[in-house]
Protein backbone atom coordinates (compact mmCIF):
# COMPACT_ATOMS: atom_id res chain seq x y z
CA UNK A 1 0.00 0.00 0.00
CA UNK A 2 1.19 3.50 -0.55
CA UNK A 3 1.16 5.35 2.05
CA UNK A 4 2.10 8.99 2.41
CA UNK A 5 5.86 7.76 1.80
CA UNK A 6 6.29 10.47 -0.90
CA UNK A 7 9.59 12.22 -0.21
CA UNK A 8 10.05 15.71 -0.44
CA UNK A 9 12.51 16.48 -3.67
CA UNK A 10 14.80 19.62 -3.20
CA UNK A 11 16.69 20.93 -5.97
CA UNK A 12 19.19 23.23 -4.50
CA UNK A 13 21.58 25.39 -6.79
CA UNK A 14 25.30 25.84 -5.36
CA UNK A 15 27.54 27.76 -5.91
CA UNK A 16 30.72 29.64 -4.89
CA UNK A 17 31.40 32.52 -2.41
CA UNK A 18 35.27 32.93 -0.73
CA UNK A 19 35.96 29.66 -2.10
CA UNK A 20 33.42 27.87 -0.06
CA UNK A 21 30.30 26.08 -1.61
CA UNK A 22 26.89 27.62 -0.48
CA UNK A 23 23.75 26.28 -1.63
CA UNK A 24 19.89 27.90 -2.04
CA UNK A 25 16.68 25.94 -2.93
CA UNK A 26 16.01 26.30 -7.14
CA UNK A 27 12.34 27.34 -6.15
CA UNK A 28 13.91 31.26 -5.03
CA UNK A 29 15.95 31.66 -8.13
CA UNK A 30 14.88 34.06 -10.80
CA UNK A 31 18.07 33.88 -13.05
CA UNK A 32 21.58 33.50 -12.90
CA UNK A 33 23.03 37.15 -14.74
CA UNK A 34 26.80 37.47 -15.50
CA UNK A 35 28.87 40.27 -13.42
CA UNK A 36 27.21 44.20 -14.24
CA UNK A 37 28.74 47.35 -12.84
CA UNK A 38 26.57 48.44 -9.90
CA UNK A 39 25.74 52.11 -9.26
CA UNK A 40 26.35 52.35 -5.41
CA UNK A 41 23.69 53.78 -3.38
CA UNK A 42 24.70 56.69 -0.13
CA UNK A 43 23.85 55.32 3.26
CA UNK A 44 23.47 51.47 2.07
CA UNK A 45 24.90 48.82 4.42
CA UNK A 46 28.40 47.72 3.16
CA UNK A 47 27.77 44.20 1.96
CA UNK A 48 25.13 45.98 -0.32
CA UNK A 49 26.99 46.55 -3.68
CA UNK A 50 24.70 48.54 -4.99
CA UNK A 51 22.00 48.53 -7.95
CA UNK A 52 21.92 47.76 -11.46
CA UNK A 53 18.82 47.76 -14.01
CA UNK A 54 17.15 44.59 -14.79
CA UNK A 55 14.95 45.02 -17.48
CA UNK A 56 13.67 48.47 -16.52
CA UNK A 57 13.54 47.24 -12.74
CA UNK A 58 15.93 49.12 -10.28
CA UNK A 59 17.45 45.93 -8.45
CA UNK A 60 20.04 45.96 -5.39
CA UNK A 61 22.33 43.73 -5.05
CA UNK A 62 24.44 42.35 -2.12
CA UNK A 63 28.09 40.88 -1.94
CA UNK A 64 27.43 37.72 -0.13
CA UNK A 65 30.53 36.74 1.32
CA UNK A 66 30.52 40.45 2.78
CA UNK A 67 27.19 39.37 4.17
CA UNK A 68 28.23 36.22 5.28
CA UNK A 69 31.34 37.84 6.99
CA UNK A 70 33.38 36.30 4.27
CA UNK A 71 36.77 38.30 2.29
CA UNK A 72 35.23 40.03 -0.16
CA UNK A 73 37.20 39.33 -3.45
CA UNK A 74 37.57 41.66 -6.10
CA UNK A 75 34.80 40.95 -9.22
CA UNK A 76 35.70 39.75 -12.29
CA UNK A 77 33.99 38.20 -15.49
CA UNK A 78 33.93 34.90 -13.79
CA UNK A 79 31.60 36.50 -11.24
CA UNK A 80 28.23 36.19 -11.79
CA UNK A 81 24.48 37.72 -9.65
CA UNK A 82 21.94 35.05 -8.52
CA UNK A 83 18.83 37.43 -8.87
CA UNK A 84 16.25 35.48 -6.13
CA UNK A 85 12.87 36.19 -5.07
CA UNK A 86 11.80 37.10 -1.56
CA UNK A 87 8.64 37.64 -0.64
CA UNK A 88 7.59 39.45 -4.12
CA UNK A 89 10.86 41.15 -3.63
CA UNK A 90 14.04 40.67 -6.26
CA UNK A 91 17.52 40.89 -5.08
CA UNK A 92 20.71 39.97 -6.57
CA UNK A 93 23.36 38.17 -4.76
CA UNK A 94 26.63 38.66 -5.91
CA UNK A 95 29.05 35.31 -5.80
CA UNK A 96 32.25 33.89 -7.33
CA UNK A 97 30.67 31.34 -9.43
CA UNK A 98 27.45 29.15 -9.79
CA UNK A 99 28.66 25.24 -9.88
CA UNK A 100 25.39 23.09 -10.00
CA UNK A 101 22.04 22.16 -9.18
CA UNK A 102 21.89 18.99 -7.53
CA UNK A 103 18.54 17.04 -6.54
CA UNK A 104 18.17 15.46 -2.64
CA UNK A 105 15.61 15.12 -0.81
CA UNK A 106 14.59 16.57 2.53
CA UNK A 107 16.00 13.91 4.77
CA UNK A 108 19.44 14.84 3.18
CA UNK A 109 19.64 17.88 4.92
CA UNK A 110 21.38 17.75 8.22
CA UNK A 111 20.65 20.52 10.99
CA UNK A 112 23.57 22.53 11.67
CA UNK A 113 25.22 22.73 15.21
CA UNK A 114 24.50 25.59 17.10
CA UNK A 115 27.81 26.82 17.10
CA UNK A 116 27.80 30.36 16.50
CA UNK A 117 28.65 32.59 19.18
CA UNK A 118 25.08 34.83 18.55
CA UNK A 119 22.42 31.64 16.79
CA UNK A 120 19.77 34.23 15.91
CA UNK A 121 22.45 35.50 13.75
CA UNK A 122 22.53 31.88 11.57
CA UNK A 123 22.18 31.85 8.48
CA UNK A 124 22.66 28.53 7.70
CA UNK A 125 19.47 26.39 7.57
CA UNK A 126 20.71 22.62 7.11
CA UNK A 127 23.79 20.95 5.68
CA UNK A 128 24.31 18.62 2.58
CA UNK A 129 27.01 16.35 1.56
CA UNK A 130 27.05 15.73 -2.19
CA UNK A 131 29.99 14.10 -3.36
CA UNK A 132 32.21 14.08 -0.34
CA UNK A 133 31.81 17.88 -0.33
CA UNK A 134 30.15 19.55 2.71
CA UNK A 135 27.32 22.32 1.63
CA UNK A 136 25.36 24.60 3.26
CA UNK A 137 22.32 25.62 2.59
CA UNK A 138 21.77 29.02 3.15
CA UNK A 139 18.25 30.78 4.54
CA UNK A 140 16.97 33.34 2.38
CA UNK A 141 15.09 34.73 4.53
CA UNK A 142 17.92 35.61 7.08
CA UNK A 143 20.20 36.25 4.50
CA UNK A 144 18.46 38.77 2.83
CA UNK A 145 17.19 42.54 4.26
CA UNK A 146 13.71 42.58 5.20
CA UNK A 147 13.61 46.01 4.56
CA UNK A 148 11.24 46.57 1.74
CA UNK A 149 7.32 46.79 0.94
CA UNK A 150 8.12 46.56 -2.40
CA UNK A 151 5.88 43.65 -3.17
CA UNK A 152 5.49 43.46 -6.84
Amino acid sequence: MSDQAQTNDLELLTFRVADQEYSLDIMSVREIRGWTRTTPMPHAPDFMRGVINLRGTVLPVMDLARRLNLASQETNDRNVIIVVKLQGTLTGLLVDAVSDIVAITEDDLQIPPDISSEPHMSVVRALTVIDDRMIRVLDLAAVVPTTSDEAA
